[in-house]
């Protein structure tokens, strides 16, 4: 059975996951996390732990960081302070239309990145000139999407959390207002947006459950049978799992669970056009 540990580069930062190998690390130890430029220091968020479920080839930690390594981390962090100062300072006096998201700086081959948002394409060559001759060293921008800038600087989210995209989210999945109105959410893009200004990523996480409900669910407007009685669907309750029914008898409304409702849409379906009861419904 694997097993799989938790590490981040900040502290609350995104978490990172990888199998800790020979090692048995606890909450708060530095590792040493492999990436493509090489073994980064990095603090353990969550113990080892065996896991009963396929994940997948993870990344192996390289060993403990020895006080070397957190050295040179420390000094990466010092040299990505001043990019960032650096950085912003020659930006105002290039006046070019940039904002400075994120600087990350590898030790080992003294190349520092700069991450940027803009309004539009931006020719920053004679800015790149002038941040190597400042920092003695290598420098690349690269410009980031709204998506990606809201990942690397974080912040909280309308349900009070830290982002997903910043914590443990790995790719961008798309998102649709159709989702939203699946939700029966309100259209209002302050309330379906993110910190981003993009739909939120979390409308994609229930949207199948409401499929599978809307599926399995007589529509509104339904004519249904339940305990109580005749009426007619007039609302879904997907996070109870209940259908609110409209009596015939007396107008008041009754939330029902879908299972003493119907069976399935197409049995509802087939019963409004004269068909047969089939035998999976229940009264």
């Amino acid at each position: 059975m694997p097993m799989m540990c938790a590490v981040a580069f900040q502290r609350h930062g995104r978490l990172y996951y990888a199998d800790p190998g020979a090692l048995s690390p606890q909450v708060g130890d530095q590792v040493l996390f492999p990436t493509q430029d090489g073994n980064e220091v990095a603090e353990v968020v969550w113990p080892p732990e065996f896991v009963g479920e396929e994940v997948g080839t993870l990344p192996v930690l390289a060993g403990a960081a020895t006080a070397p390594d957190i050295a040179a981390a420390e000094t990466a962090r010092s040299r990505r302070a001043s990019a960032r100062v650096a950085a912003r300072r020659l930006i105002r006096e290039h006046g070019l239309p940039m904002k400075v998201s994120g600087v990350d700086h590898v030790s080992a081959t003294n190349v520092t990145t700069v991450y940027f948002t803009a309004p539009q394409r931006v020719d920053f060559r004679a800015l790149v000139r002038d941040l190597s001759a400042t920092m003695d060293g290598k420098v690349e921008l690269r410009q980031l999407s709204a998506r990606d800038e809201a990942r690397l600087t974080g912040g909280i989210g309308s349900c009070g959390r830290e982002l997903c995209c910043s914590t443990f989210l790995v790719d961008f999945e798309p998102v649709s207002v159709r989702m939203a109105k699946d939700q029966n959410l309100p259209a209002n893009p302050m309330r379906i947006s993110g910190a981003c200004g993009r739909l939120m990523c979390c409308l994609k996480y229930e949207h199948p459950l409401y499929e599978q409900f809307a599926a399995a669910a007589p529509g509104v407007g339904a004519e249904v049978e339940t305990p109580d009685g005749t009426g007619r669907v007039v609302r879904h309750d997907v996070p109870r799992e209940q259908v609110v029914v409209r009596m015939s008898a007396d107008g008041r409304t009754s939330a029902c669970a879908l299972a003493s409702v119907c069976g399935s849409r197409k049995a509802f379906e087939a019963r409004s056009q004269g068909g047969a009861a089939p035998e999976d419904m229940t009264s």
